[in-house]
């Protein structure tokens, strides 16, 4: 990792950023391989564990740090910049663990739950997805199936990221057999409450590491296990938010490397040719920024949430959801041509493997970014909320 890492303190003891920087740089020495192998990327995800950076975002008195989003989204942004496979691991991670802080607070076992993430530092996993709905995570077909104290779910999960890893899944269903598809709620099942079965193998372009099979998912557990709100209220004030928001951090740290790699390619050739301009010097400056681009629309967003979390029907309305879109829309948008530009100052040196400027890795796991909730959703979306909201055009936000 050769950006700069601002210190970020979180809590007692070493600042976050500097604990992060250390995952980093352990999840830089396997990222290849991670990619290559298609593999989880256990070292990293291992690293974050003894540097506890699992349970931050857990409040102070339940054993975290409470560090807030935008420290999260830092910490996305550093590991991105080693390996985006682990950042996207940590970043999704941490959009569950939102859940849980947001909206288990009310509830004795989700706050005991979250004591034992911060104690023995678990993973979370999520299920939201489902065969015949695909990507669209306010609907699903299965329902949660309560007798007595006990929960019962099945469920074709079409994606869980890095599931046969996680030590928990929280997962969406129907409320009951009856319910509409959008009537939902989101359940926490713990390892040794579950079977799942894969279904589809993660072979994909990019992000490979982050092992984001289908399994068919069967479990079985307490009743006070499912969450105390409607998912419908998570996903508005809590879920979609933090997912744009650090996703957006993963995909800037990952812009942020291959513009690094081609600032100390343009700076080699400039010192095997003093006094002349180096080939790809006004590239770089493009390149410089269209990054600041990118980091001044994460930061917006991320101000808009610390400050709209104070309001929960600010959280809930259209023109914060709008916000959160525009900002999922452009980061995900903007970091191809980065990179692209990055790959023509390196020339054949980041088209090759194996470089110090090698950006393949880069530029296939930037192309997750606009499938993952496809843009076309999430513009189709913005585009019925614009029909009877009006667009905020005040600089002040």
């Amino acid at each position: 990792m050769t950006a700069a890492v601002a210190l970020l303190e979180v809590g007692a003891g070493e600042g976050a950023a500097v604990r992060a920087a250390r995952v980093a740089a352990i999840a830089s020495q396997h990222a290849d391989a991670v990619d290559a192998e298609g593999r989880f990327p256990r070292e990293a995800v291992d690293a974050m564990r003894a540097e506890k950076l699992l349970s931050i975002q857990i409040p102070a008195d339940l054993g975290g740090e409470g560090a807030s989003m935008t420290e999260i989204a830092e910490l996305c942004s550093i590991l991105g910049q080693a390996c985006a496979a682990s950042a996207m691991v940590f970043a999704m991670h941490q959009i569950k663990l939102s859940s849980l802080v947001e909206h288990g607070a009310e509830s004795d076992w989700h706050r005991d739950f979250m004591r034992r993430i911060a104690r023995e530092q678990l993973l979370l996993a999520s299920a939201t997805t489902e065969g015949g709905i695909g990507g669209n995570l306010r609907n699903s077909i299965c329902a949660i199936k309560v007798e007595g104290d006990t929960c019962y779910l099945e469920k074709d999960a079409t994606v869980i990221s890095y599931g046969a890893h996680a030590d928990a899944i929280l997962i969406t269903s129907r409320s009951h057999a009856e319910a509409a598809s959008s009537d939902q709620v989101l359940t926490c099942f713990l390892k040794d409450q579950y079977d799942i079965k894969r279904t589809v193998e993660w072979n994909t372009l990019g992000m490979r590491g982050t092992c984001s099979d289908g399994f068919l998912f069967k479990g079985e557990a307490p009743a006070r296990q499912i969450l105390p709100k409607p998912f419908a209220e998570i996903a508005a004030q809590s879920m979609l938010a933090s997912s744009h928001l650090l996703w957006s951090g993963v995909w800037y740290g990952i812009a942020a490397d291959a513009v690094s790699r081609a600032q100390a390619f343009v700076r080699a050739a400039a010192r095997k040719s003093p006094g002349a301009p180096p080939p790809g010097a006004l590239r770089l400056a493009e390149a410089s920024s269209m990054l600041q681009m990118v980091k001044s629309n994460v930061v917006a967003g991320l101000k808009a949430y610390e400050e709209a979390k104070l309001d929960a029907d600010r959280l809930s309305s259209m023109a914060f959801a709008v916000a959160m879109n525009n900002v999922k829309i452009a980061s995900s948008e903007m970091i191809l041509p980065i990179i692209n530009h990055a790959m023509l100052i390196c020339g054949i040196m980041g088209y090759k493997n194996g470089t110090p400027y090698s950006l393949g890795r880069h530029l296939r796991d930037a192309h997750s970014a606009q499938l993952m909730i496809s843009n076309d959703r999430i513009l189709g979306n913005t585009s019925t909320m614009l029909l009877v909201h009006k667009q905020d055009t005040s600089l002040l936000g």
